[in-house]
Protein backbone atom coordinates (compact mmCIF):
# COMPACT_ATOMS: atom_id res chain seq x y z
CA UNK A 1 0.00 0.00 0.00
CA UNK A 2 1.45 3.35 -0.99
CA UNK A 3 2.29 5.73 1.84
CA UNK A 4 0.33 8.99 1.95
CA UNK A 5 1.94 11.92 0.23
CA UNK A 6 3.58 14.19 2.86
CA UNK A 7 2.72 17.86 2.92
CA UNK A 8 5.33 20.01 1.29
CA UNK A 9 7.04 22.27 3.83
CA UNK A 10 6.65 25.28 1.57
CA UNK A 11 2.86 25.09 1.58
CA UNK A 12 1.09 27.28 4.12
CA UNK A 13 -0.92 24.40 5.57
CA UNK A 14 2.27 22.53 6.44
CA UNK A 15 3.32 25.34 8.80
CA UNK A 16 0.04 25.45 10.72
CA UNK A 17 0.44 24.95 14.48
CA UNK A 18 -1.25 22.06 16.22
CA UNK A 19 -4.45 23.42 17.82
CA UNK A 20 -4.58 23.23 21.62
CA UNK A 21 -7.66 21.97 23.38
CA UNK A 22 -7.19 24.55 26.15
CA UNK A 23 -7.72 27.56 23.92
CA UNK A 24 -10.44 30.04 24.87
CA UNK A 25 -10.99 31.05 21.26
CA UNK A 26 -13.72 29.57 19.04
CA UNK A 27 -11.05 27.94 16.86
CA UNK A 28 -7.29 27.84 16.25
CA UNK A 29 -7.81 30.71 13.83
CA UNK A 30 -7.99 33.04 16.83
CA UNK A 31 -5.52 31.64 19.35
CA UNK A 32 -2.70 29.20 20.10
CA UNK A 33 -0.94 27.86 23.19
CA UNK A 34 1.37 30.87 23.51
CA UNK A 35 -1.61 33.24 23.43
CA UNK A 36 -3.64 31.42 26.07
CA UNK A 37 -3.38 32.30 29.76
CA UNK A 38 -0.19 30.86 31.21
CA UNK A 39 -0.90 27.64 33.16
CA UNK A 40 0.19 27.52 36.78
CA UNK A 41 3.10 25.13 36.18
CA UNK A 42 4.71 27.65 33.78
CA UNK A 43 4.48 30.64 36.12
CA UNK A 44 8.13 30.60 37.13
CA UNK A 45 9.20 34.24 37.54
CA UNK A 46 9.93 35.19 41.16
CA UNK A 47 10.62 38.59 42.76
CA UNK A 48 14.36 38.01 42.30
CA UNK A 49 13.85 37.36 38.59
CA UNK A 50 12.16 40.76 38.18
CA UNK A 51 14.94 42.44 40.17
CA UNK A 52 17.57 40.78 37.95
CA UNK A 53 15.56 41.59 34.85
CA UNK A 54 15.47 45.32 35.56
CA UNK A 55 19.05 45.57 36.81
CA UNK A 56 20.14 43.87 33.60
CA UNK A 57 17.92 46.09 31.44
CA UNK A 58 19.04 49.27 33.22
CA UNK A 59 22.64 48.50 32.36
CA UNK A 60 22.27 48.63 28.60
CA UNK A 61 24.00 50.83 26.09
CA UNK A 62 20.88 52.89 25.34
CA UNK A 63 20.58 53.93 29.00
CA UNK A 64 24.23 55.03 29.05
CA UNK A 65 23.85 56.92 25.77
CA UNK A 66 20.63 58.61 26.89
CA UNK A 67 22.28 59.94 30.05
CA UNK A 68 25.55 60.96 28.42
CA UNK A 69 23.78 62.59 25.46
CA UNK A 70 22.03 64.90 27.92
CA UNK A 71 25.49 66.15 28.86
CA UNK A 72 26.38 66.44 25.19
CA UNK A 73 23.43 68.72 24.39
CA UNK A 74 24.36 71.17 27.15
CA UNK A 75 22.77 70.03 30.42
CA UNK A 76 24.82 69.67 33.59
CA UNK A 77 24.69 66.43 35.56
CA UNK A 78 22.63 68.21 38.25
CA UNK A 79 20.05 69.05 35.60
CA UNK A 80 20.12 65.69 33.82
CA UNK A 81 20.00 63.32 36.79
CA UNK A 82 16.59 64.53 38.12
CA UNK A 83 15.14 64.12 34.62
CA UNK A 84 16.26 60.50 34.57
CA UNK A 85 15.02 59.84 38.12
CA UNK A 86 11.59 61.46 37.63
CA UNK A 87 11.08 59.82 34.25
CA UNK A 88 11.70 56.36 35.63
CA UNK A 89 9.58 56.93 38.73
CA UNK A 90 6.64 57.71 36.45
CA UNK A 91 7.40 54.74 34.20
CA UNK A 92 7.73 52.44 37.23
CA UNK A 93 4.22 53.38 38.43
CA UNK A 94 2.71 52.67 35.00
CA UNK A 95 4.80 49.49 34.74
CA UNK A 96 3.36 48.08 37.96
CA UNK A 97 -0.22 49.12 37.10
CA UNK A 98 -0.11 47.37 33.73
CA UNK A 99 2.14 44.60 35.04
CA UNK A 100 -0.40 43.70 37.71
CA UNK A 101 -2.98 43.08 34.98
CA UNK A 102 -0.69 40.49 33.39
CA UNK A 103 0.19 38.92 36.75
CA UNK A 104 -3.49 38.56 37.70
CA UNK A 105 -4.85 37.35 34.38
CA UNK A 106 -1.70 35.66 32.96
CA UNK A 107 -2.63 36.97 29.51
CA UNK A 108 -0.27 38.74 27.04
CA UNK A 109 -0.50 42.40 26.07
CA UNK A 110 -1.97 41.92 22.55
CA UNK A 111 -4.92 40.01 24.04
CA UNK A 112 -5.41 42.31 27.03
CA UNK A 113 -5.60 45.40 24.86
CA UNK A 114 -8.77 44.09 23.24
CA UNK A 115 -10.76 44.97 26.35
CA UNK A 116 -9.88 48.67 26.00
CA UNK A 117 -9.43 49.15 22.24
CA UNK A 118 -12.01 46.67 21.00
CA UNK A 119 -11.25 43.33 19.32
CA UNK A 120 -10.35 44.73 15.90
CA UNK A 121 -9.05 48.16 16.85
CA UNK A 122 -6.55 46.48 19.19
CA UNK A 123 -4.65 45.39 16.09
CA UNK A 124 -3.58 49.02 15.64
CA UNK A 125 -1.67 48.95 18.93
CA UNK A 126 -0.34 45.45 18.22
CA UNK A 127 1.00 46.34 14.78
CA UNK A 128 2.53 49.54 16.21
CA UNK A 129 4.34 47.44 18.80
CA UNK A 130 5.59 44.98 16.17
CA UNK A 131 7.05 47.79 14.07
CA UNK A 132 8.70 49.44 17.09
CA UNK A 133 10.11 46.15 18.33
CA UNK A 134 11.63 45.32 14.97
CA UNK A 135 13.03 48.82 14.70
CA UNK A 136 14.60 48.59 18.13
CA UNK A 137 15.90 45.11 17.35
CA UNK A 138 17.88 46.60 14.48
CA UNK A 139 19.11 49.50 16.65
CA UNK A 140 20.33 47.18 19.40
CA UNK A 141 21.85 44.76 16.89
CA UNK A 142 23.89 47.57 15.41
CA UNK A 143 25.00 48.64 18.89
CA UNK A 144 25.99 45.03 19.54
CA UNK A 145 28.01 45.03 16.32
CA UNK A 146 30.03 47.98 17.64
CA UNK A 147 30.80 45.89 20.74
CA UNK A 148 31.94 43.02 18.53
CA UNK A 149 34.18 45.43 16.61
CA UNK A 150 35.90 46.56 19.81
CA UNK A 151 36.34 42.95 20.90
CA UNK A 152 37.85 41.98 17.55
CA UNK A 153 40.11 45.03 17.58
CA UNK A 154 41.38 44.08 21.03
CA UNK A 155 42.18 40.55 19.86
CA UNK A 156 43.34 41.46 16.35
CA UNK A 157 44.64 45.08 16.21
CA UNK A 158 44.68 45.09 12.43
CA UNK A 159 40.86 44.86 12.30
CA UNK A 160 40.48 48.59 11.43
CA UNK A 161 42.68 48.06 8.37
CA UNK A 162 40.33 45.57 6.73
CA UNK A 163 39.64 47.04 3.25
CA UNK A 164 36.24 48.62 2.74
CA UNK A 165 34.37 47.45 -0.36
CA UNK A 166 31.11 49.26 0.33
CA UNK A 167 30.28 52.72 -1.11
CA UNK A 168 30.29 55.73 1.21
CA UNK A 169 26.56 56.16 0.63
CA UNK A 170 25.97 52.80 2.36
CA UNK A 171 26.65 54.43 5.72
CA UNK A 172 28.57 51.38 6.93
CA UNK A 173 31.89 49.78 6.09
CA UNK A 174 32.75 46.19 5.20
CA UNK A 175 34.14 45.49 8.67
CA UNK A 176 31.08 47.14 10.19
CA UNK A 177 28.77 44.87 8.21
CA UNK A 178 30.87 41.86 9.19
CA UNK A 179 30.55 42.74 12.88
CA UNK A 180 26.81 43.34 12.47
CA UNK A 181 26.38 39.88 10.99
CA UNK A 182 28.50 38.28 13.74
CA UNK A 183 26.44 39.83 16.53
CA UNK A 184 23.21 38.91 14.77
CA UNK A 185 24.47 35.35 14.50
CA UNK A 186 25.58 35.22 18.15
CA UNK A 187 22.20 36.30 19.48
CA UNK A 188 20.17 34.01 17.22
CA UNK A 189 20.38 30.83 19.42
CA UNK A 190 19.07 32.80 22.41
CA UNK A 191 15.90 33.51 20.44
CA UNK A 192 15.05 29.82 20.68
CA UNK A 193 15.01 29.82 24.51
CA UNK A 194 11.56 29.85 26.13
CA UNK A 195 10.40 32.88 28.16
CA UNK A 196 10.45 30.67 31.28
CA UNK A 197 14.16 29.87 30.88
CA UNK A 198 15.49 33.11 29.41
CA UNK A 199 15.18 34.66 32.87
CA UNK A 200 18.47 32.94 33.78
CA UNK A 201 20.26 35.09 31.18
CA UNK A 202 19.08 38.21 33.01
CA UNK A 203 20.55 36.91 36.27
CA UNK A 204 23.96 36.40 34.63
CA UNK A 205 23.77 39.81 32.99
CA UNK A 206 22.72 41.47 36.28
CA UNK A 207 25.95 40.20 37.87
CA UNK A 208 28.51 40.82 35.13
CA UNK A 209 27.42 44.09 33.52
CA UNK A 210 26.91 46.33 36.60
CA UNK A 211 30.31 45.22 37.92
CA UNK A 212 31.93 46.30 34.66
CA UNK A 213 30.11 49.64 34.66
CA UNK A 214 31.26 50.28 38.22
CA UNK A 215 34.84 49.54 37.19
CA UNK A 216 34.59 52.03 34.29
CA UNK A 217 33.11 54.65 36.62
CA UNK A 218 35.92 54.18 39.16
CA UNK A 219 38.51 54.45 36.37
CA UNK A 220 36.93 57.66 35.03
CA UNK A 221 36.71 59.33 38.43
CA UNK A 222 40.28 58.25 39.25
CA UNK A 223 41.66 59.68 36.03
CA UNK A 224 39.50 62.82 36.29
CA UNK A 225 38.47 63.43 39.95
CA UNK A 226 34.81 64.37 40.60
CA UNK A 227 35.77 67.91 41.60
CA UNK A 228 37.17 68.32 38.08
CA UNK A 229 35.18 65.96 35.84
CA UNK A 230 31.69 66.85 37.07
CA UNK A 231 32.28 70.56 36.53
CA UNK A 232 31.07 71.29 32.96
CA UNK A 233 33.77 72.41 30.53
CA UNK A 234 31.27 73.08 27.75
CA UNK A 235 28.57 75.71 27.56
CA UNK A 236 25.66 74.83 29.83
CA UNK A 237 22.14 75.76 28.78
CA UNK A 238 20.17 78.26 30.83
CA UNK A 239 16.80 79.98 30.84
CA UNK A 240 14.00 78.69 28.62
CA UNK A 241 16.46 76.73 26.47
CA UNK A 242 17.51 74.74 29.54
CA UNK A 243 13.88 74.23 30.58
CA UNK A 244 12.82 72.80 27.24
CA UNK A 245 16.01 70.74 26.96
CA UNK A 246 15.24 69.34 30.43
CA UNK A 247 11.67 68.48 29.46
CA UNK A 248 12.90 66.86 26.26
CA UNK A 249 15.38 64.83 28.31
CA UNK A 250 12.60 63.84 30.70
CA UNK A 251 10.57 62.71 27.71
CA UNK A 252 13.57 60.74 26.48
CA UNK A 253 13.85 59.05 29.88
CA UNK A 254 10.17 58.15 29.69
CA UNK A 255 10.58 56.95 26.13
CA UNK A 256 13.46 54.57 26.70
CA UNK A 257 11.14 51.99 28.27
CA UNK A 258 7.75 53.36 27.27
CA UNK A 259 7.42 50.28 25.08
CA UNK A 260 7.64 47.91 28.04
CA UNK A 261 5.25 50.03 30.10
CA UNK A 262 2.68 48.99 27.50
CA UNK A 263 3.55 45.34 26.98
CA UNK A 264 4.93 44.46 30.44
CA UNK A 265 2.07 41.90 30.77
CA UNK A 266 4.05 39.79 28.29
CA UNK A 267 6.49 39.18 31.16
CA UNK A 268 4.40 39.53 34.30
CA UNK A 269 2.05 36.86 32.97
CA UNK A 270 4.79 34.40 34.00
CA UNK A 271 4.90 35.68 37.61
CA UNK A 272 4.52 33.08 40.37
CA UNK A 273 2.06 35.42 42.02
CA UNK A 274 0.81 38.98 41.72
CA UNK A 275 3.14 40.27 44.45
CA UNK A 276 6.30 39.03 42.68
CA UNK A 277 6.31 41.94 40.24
CA UNK A 278 5.52 44.74 42.74
CA UNK A 279 9.27 45.17 43.28
CA UNK A 280 9.44 46.94 39.91
CA UNK A 281 8.21 50.18 41.46
CA UNK A 282 11.43 50.37 43.49
CA UNK A 283 14.04 48.67 41.37
CA UNK A 284 13.28 50.56 38.12
CA UNK A 285 13.93 54.16 39.31
CA UNK A 286 16.88 53.11 41.50
CA UNK A 287 18.59 50.98 38.84
CA UNK A 288 18.08 53.42 35.97
CA UNK A 289 19.08 56.49 37.99
CA UNK A 290 22.32 54.83 39.11
CA UNK A 291 23.00 53.62 35.57
CA UNK A 292 22.27 57.10 34.24
CA UNK A 293 24.65 58.69 36.72
CA UNK A 294 27.35 56.28 35.60
CA UNK A 295 26.85 57.26 31.96
CA UNK A 296 26.84 61.01 32.55
CA UNK A 297 29.76 60.91 35.02
CA UNK A 298 31.94 59.02 32.54
CA UNK A 299 30.80 61.34 29.72
CA UNK A 300 31.77 64.36 31.85
CA UNK A 301 35.14 62.77 32.65
CA UNK A 302 35.74 62.15 28.96
CA UNK A 303 35.54 65.90 28.35
CA UNK A 304 38.44 66.37 30.78
CA UNK A 305 40.44 63.42 29.48
CA UNK A 306 39.87 63.76 25.73
CA UNK A 307 38.69 67.34 25.20
CA UNK A 308 35.11 66.60 24.16
CA UNK A 309 32.04 64.87 25.55
CA UNK A 310 32.05 61.26 24.35
CA UNK A 311 28.45 60.16 24.76
CA UNK A 312 28.86 56.77 23.05
CA UNK A 313 30.66 54.33 25.43
CA UNK A 314 31.94 52.26 22.52
CA UNK A 315 33.73 55.31 21.14
CA UNK A 316 35.26 55.80 24.58
CA UNK A 317 36.50 52.20 24.66
CA UNK A 318 37.98 52.76 21.21
CA UNK A 319 40.39 55.32 22.73
CA UNK A 320 41.81 52.99 25.38
CA UNK A 321 45.33 51.61 25.10
CA UNK A 322 44.72 48.48 27.17
CA UNK A 323 43.53 45.69 24.88
CA UNK A 324 42.37 43.52 27.80
CA UNK A 325 40.29 46.34 29.30
CA UNK A 326 38.83 47.12 25.89
CA UNK A 327 37.86 43.49 25.31
CA UNK A 328 36.17 42.89 28.65
CA UNK A 329 34.37 46.25 28.64
CA UNK A 330 33.12 45.64 25.09
CA UNK A 331 32.07 42.11 26.08
CA UNK A 332 29.97 43.47 28.95
CA UNK A 333 28.24 45.94 26.63
CA UNK A 334 27.65 43.13 24.12
CA UNK A 335 26.06 41.01 26.86
CA UNK A 336 23.98 43.98 28.00
CA UNK A 337 22.76 44.59 24.45
CA UNK A 338 22.03 40.92 23.87
CA UNK A 339 19.80 40.61 26.93
CA UNK A 340 17.93 43.82 26.19
CA UNK A 341 17.40 42.93 22.56
CA UNK A 342 15.81 39.62 23.45
CA UNK A 343 13.66 40.80 26.34
CA UNK A 344 12.45 44.18 25.14
CA UNK A 345 12.38 43.56 21.40
CA UNK A 346 12.29 40.05 19.99
CA UNK A 347 10.05 38.58 22.71
CA UNK A 348 7.73 41.59 22.53
CA UNK A 349 7.46 41.35 18.75
CA UNK A 350 6.90 37.61 18.96
CA UNK A 351 4.02 37.96 21.42
CA UNK A 352 2.39 40.47 19.09
CA UNK A 353 2.85 38.28 16.03
CA UNK A 354 1.12 35.36 17.72
CA UNK A 355 -2.04 37.47 17.75
CA UNK A 356 -1.67 38.59 14.15
CA UNK A 357 -1.24 35.03 12.81
CA UNK A 358 -2.11 32.62 15.65
CA UNK A 359 -2.59 29.64 13.36
CA UNK A 360 1.00 29.83 12.08
CA UNK A 361 3.13 31.85 14.52
CA UNK A 362 4.05 31.05 18.10
CA UNK A 363 6.59 32.89 20.25
CA UNK A 364 9.61 31.02 18.92
CA UNK A 365 8.66 31.53 15.28
CA UNK A 366 7.86 35.16 15.97
CA UNK A 367 11.33 35.77 17.41
CA UNK A 368 12.94 34.25 14.34
CA UNK A 369 10.81 36.40 12.03
CA UNK A 370 11.76 39.50 14.06
CA UNK A 371 15.44 38.60 13.76
CA UNK A 372 15.25 38.10 10.00
CA UNK A 373 13.03 41.04 9.05
CA UNK A 374 13.92 43.48 11.80
CA UNK A 375 17.58 42.56 11.76
CA UNK A 376 18.17 43.24 8.08
CA UNK A 377 15.46 45.54 6.71
CA UNK A 378 16.45 48.71 8.62
CA UNK A 379 19.44 51.06 8.77
CA UNK A 380 19.97 51.96 12.45
CA UNK A 381 23.41 53.58 12.17
CA UNK A 382 21.93 56.85 10.92
CA UNK A 383 19.86 57.29 14.10
CA UNK A 384 22.90 56.82 16.34
CA UNK A 385 25.05 59.32 14.44
CA UNK A 386 24.53 62.24 16.85
CA UNK A 387 23.42 62.91 20.41
CA UNK A 388 20.48 65.20 19.54
CA UNK A 389 19.37 62.70 16.91
CA UNK A 390 19.33 59.94 19.48
CA UNK A 391 17.20 62.00 21.87
CA UNK A 392 14.80 62.82 19.03
CA UNK A 393 14.43 59.15 18.23
CA UNK A 394 13.87 58.26 21.89
CA UNK A 395 11.18 60.94 22.15
CA UNK A 396 9.53 60.27 18.80
CA UNK A 397 7.64 57.08 19.42
CA UNK A 398 6.40 58.19 22.85
CA UNK A 399 3.77 60.09 20.85
CA UNK A 400 1.88 56.79 20.58
CA UNK A 401 3.07 54.81 23.59
CA UNK A 402 1.95 57.27 26.28
CA UNK A 403 -1.68 57.12 25.12
CA UNK A 404 -1.54 53.32 24.71
CA UNK A 405 -0.38 52.90 28.32
CA UNK A 406 -3.01 55.34 29.61
CA UNK A 407 -5.88 53.53 27.87
CA UNK A 408 -4.85 50.22 29.42
CA UNK A 409 -4.50 51.70 32.92
CA UNK A 410 -7.74 53.70 32.88
CA UNK A 411 -9.81 50.96 31.28
CA UNK A 412 -8.80 48.21 33.70
CA UNK A 413 -8.42 50.10 36.97
CA UNK A 414 -11.04 52.87 36.68
CA UNK A 415 -13.61 52.06 33.99
CA UNK A 416 -14.00 48.31 34.59
CA UNK A 417 -12.71 48.36 38.19
CA UNK A 418 -10.59 45.24 37.61
CA UNK A 419 -13.63 43.14 36.63
CA UNK A 420 -13.03 41.83 33.11
CA UNK A 421 -14.03 38.77 31.11
CA UNK A 422 -10.86 36.91 30.07
CA UNK A 423 -12.49 34.32 27.75
CA UNK A 424 -14.31 37.14 25.91
CA UNK A 425 -10.93 38.64 24.99
CA UNK A 426 -10.39 35.65 22.70
CA UNK A 427 -13.75 35.84 20.97
CA UNK A 428 -14.21 38.21 17.98
CA UNK A 429 -17.95 38.16 18.67
CA UNK A 430 -17.63 38.54 22.45
CA UNK A 431 -18.47 41.41 24.77
CA UNK A 432 -15.36 43.37 23.73
CA UNK A 433 -16.53 43.75 20.17
CA UNK A 434 -17.92 47.24 20.99
CA UNK A 435 -18.97 48.89 17.69
CA UNK A 436 -17.86 46.63 14.84
CA UNK A 437 -14.79 45.65 16.83
CA UNK A 438 -13.82 49.25 17.59
CA UNK A 439 -14.08 51.05 20.92
CA UNK A 440 -14.72 54.51 19.54
CA UNK A 441 -13.94 56.06 22.94
CA UNK A 442 -10.37 54.83 22.66
CA UNK A 443 -10.16 56.04 19.05
CA UNK A 444 -11.28 59.55 20.02
CA UNK A 445 -8.84 59.62 22.94
CA UNK A 446 -5.99 58.65 20.62
CA UNK A 447 -7.02 61.26 18.06
CA UNK A 448 -6.83 64.13 20.54
CA UNK A 449 -3.74 62.88 22.37
CA UNK A 450 -1.57 62.00 19.37
CA UNK A 451 -2.48 64.53 16.67
CA UNK A 452 -1.32 67.73 18.47
CA UNK A 453 2.20 66.29 18.82
CA UNK A 454 2.56 65.38 15.14
CA UNK A 455 3.77 68.83 13.93
CA UNK A 456 6.60 68.70 16.46
CA UNK A 457 7.44 65.16 15.37
CA UNK A 458 7.57 66.30 11.74
CA UNK A 459 9.80 69.25 12.67
CA UNK A 460 12.17 66.94 14.55
CA UNK A 461 12.54 64.84 11.42
CA UNK A 462 12.89 67.86 9.11
CA UNK A 463 14.41 70.85 10.99
CA UNK A 464 13.55 73.13 8.05
CA UNK A 465 9.86 72.93 8.95
CA UNK A 466 8.67 75.86 11.04
CA UNK A 467 5.86 74.77 13.36
CA UNK A 468 6.34 77.53 15.93
CA UNK A 469 5.64 76.61 19.53
CA UNK A 470 4.10 73.36 18.34
CA UNK A 471 7.52 71.79 18.64
CA UNK A 472 7.41 72.25 22.42
CA UNK A 473 4.42 69.94 22.74
CA UNK A 474 6.51 67.23 21.14
CA UNK A 475 9.10 67.78 23.90
CA UNK A 476 6.53 66.50 26.41
CA UNK A 477 4.83 64.01 24.08
CA UNK A 478 4.60 61.12 26.56
CA UNK A 479 3.29 63.24 29.43
CA UNK A 480 0.79 65.06 27.23
CA UNK A 481 -0.32 61.87 25.48
CA UNK A 482 -0.67 59.82 28.67
CA UNK A 483 -2.73 62.29 30.71
CA UNK A 484 -4.78 63.60 27.78
CA UNK A 485 -5.70 60.14 26.51
CA UNK A 486 -6.48 58.91 30.01
CA UNK A 487 -8.71 61.88 30.85
CA UNK A 488 -10.63 61.82 27.55
CA UNK A 489 -11.15 58.06 27.66
CA UNK A 490 -12.41 58.20 31.24
CA UNK A 491 -14.77 61.09 30.46
CA UNK A 492 -16.24 59.39 27.38
CA UNK A 493 -16.63 56.11 29.24
CA UNK A 494 -18.55 57.91 31.97
CA UNK A 495 -20.80 59.81 29.57
CA UNK A 496 -21.30 56.92 27.13
CA UNK A 497 -20.64 53.73 29.10
CA UNK A 498 -20.14 50.52 27.14
CA UNK A 499 -22.45 48.60 29.47
CA UNK A 500 -22.16 45.40 27.43
CA UNK A 501 -18.54 45.09 28.53
CA UNK A 502 -19.23 45.36 32.27
CA UNK A 503 -19.19 42.28 34.51
CA UNK A 504 -19.83 42.17 38.25
CA UNK A 505 -16.83 39.97 39.04
CA UNK A 506 -13.67 38.80 37.31
CA UNK A 507 -14.38 36.04 34.77
CA UNK A 508 -11.52 33.65 34.04
CA UNK A 509 -13.38 30.56 32.82
CA UNK A 510 -16.10 29.87 30.28
CA UNK A 511 -19.55 28.73 31.19
CA UNK A 512 -21.39 25.92 29.41
CA UNK A 513 -23.26 28.25 27.03
CA UNK A 514 -20.02 29.88 25.89
CA UNK A 515 -18.42 26.50 25.21
CA UNK A 516 -21.41 25.39 23.16
CA UNK A 517 -21.28 28.63 21.18
CA UNK A 518 -17.57 28.12 20.54
CA UNK A 519 -18.14 24.63 19.23
CA UNK A 520 -20.71 25.99 16.80
CA UNK A 521 -18.36 28.81 15.72
CA UNK A 522 -15.52 26.36 15.22
CA UNK A 523 -17.77 24.17 13.06
CA UNK A 524 -18.71 27.18 10.95
CA UNK A 525 -15.02 28.05 10.44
Amino acid sequence: MASPTPKLRWTLAAWALEPESSTFAPSSKWSNKDMDPVPENLRTWSTWNYVAYWISDATNTATWELASSMIAIGLSWRQALPAIALGHILIAVVMVLNGTIGARLHVPFPVLTRSSFGFWFSYFSVISRVVLSMFWFAIQSYTGSECVYQMLKAIWPSTPRIPNHLPESAGITTVGMMCYFLFWLIQFPFLLVSPQRIRHLFVVKAIIVPATWLAILIWALHEAPPSVSLTPKHAVLSGSAASWAWLSSLNGALGIYATLSVNIPDFTRYAKNEQAQYVQIIVIPVAFTLAGFCGMAVASASEVLYGSVIWDPLQLINLWDSRAASFFAAFSFALATLGTNISANSLSAANDMTVLFPRYINIRRGQIICAIIGGWALCPWEILSSAPGFLTFMSGYTVFLGPFAALMVVDYWIVHKCNVDVPAMYDPHGRYRYWNGINWRAAVALLFSVTPSMPGLAASINPNLDVGNGSHLFDIAWLYGFFTAGAIYWALSRMFPATETYVETLVVEKDADDEASDRKSAADV
